[in-house]
């Protein structure tokens, strides 16, 4: 199959998309996972001593985060770029919250390095006194727990824009697709329901399982395939330029 130019600029970012897809997720998970390993539900003393034992390992993985929401950038352009002559308005929309998105666990990742400080900073404690910085560090953790899932909401916002215009389309199975948009749909009820009944957070948080099987498979199927153009040349969808003057 011969492409235009316009076309191959499409399958260049859907391919980006799929590379950025799996790269976000990896740093996102690492990231998560390392600096999980060294919090002690309760314990700031436990916490701050298991941080200072491995400090450059707890940094590392705070930057691993760091970078996962620089890199959603490039994820959401390359998105918007594959799905922008599906519905232009709607595809600028999706790209727009996912790059509210990006700020925001920018900014908690920024967050998170200033807690640091609390946790392997003496001086702290000589100001404050032995126990304070423990309530500043549970105050910051609920927070940026809280902010965790505001951010979510604009993520999912955007997600589910973005898989609803790949289903309109004919450049992903219909079936994948629709499980993306269906993960997307769920992580965004359990955020809200995790807003309201913060108790339930563990058993919501598995919410999120469909939507990253979603992701990782839509991400390694526009790696290897790209989107499906051809519909386009058979006259099944408007083109370009048409989508355009929505």
């Amino acid at each position: 199959m011969t492409y235009s130019d316009n076309e191959k600029t499409q399958m260049r970012y859907a391919r980006l998309a799929g590379f950025m897809y799996l790269f976000v997720d990896l740093a996102y998970a690492a990231g998560v996972m390392i600096a999980n390993r060294f919090e002690v539900p309760g314990n700031f003393t436990e916490t701050s001593h298991a941080i200072m034992r491995s400090e450059l390992l707890y940094r590392i993985g705070l930057t691993s985060i760091f970078i996962g929401a620089l890199s959603t950038v490039f994820l959401a352009m390359g998105l918007y770029v594959a799905v922008k002559p599906i519905n232009k308005n709607l595809a600028l929309l999706a790209l727009l919250f996912r790059l509210v998105e990006a700020t925001m666990f920018g900014l908690l990742s920024l967050f998170s390095f200033v807690v640091l400080k609390v946790f392997i900073g003496s001086d702290y404690t000589n100001a404050f006194g032995s126990s304070q910085p423990a309530v500043l560090v549970n105050l910051c953790t609920a927070v940026y727990s809280d902010g965790f899932i505001v951010a979510g909401l604009f993520f999912l916002t955007g997600s589910i824009l973005f898989f609803y215009l790949f289903l309109k389309s004919t450049y992903l199975p219909k079936a994948l697709s629709a499980f993306g948009l269906f993960g997307s749909l769920l992580v965004t009820i359990t955020n809200f329901a995790d807003l309201l009944l913060p108790q339930y957070h563990k058993i919501l948080h598995l919410g999120i399982l469909p939507l990253g099987v979603a992701e990782i498979t839509v991400g390694l199927w526009l790696l290897i395939k790209g989107v499906n153009l051809r519909p386009r040349e058979n006259g099944t969808m408007d083109s370009v330029a048409a989508q355009s003057t929505l």
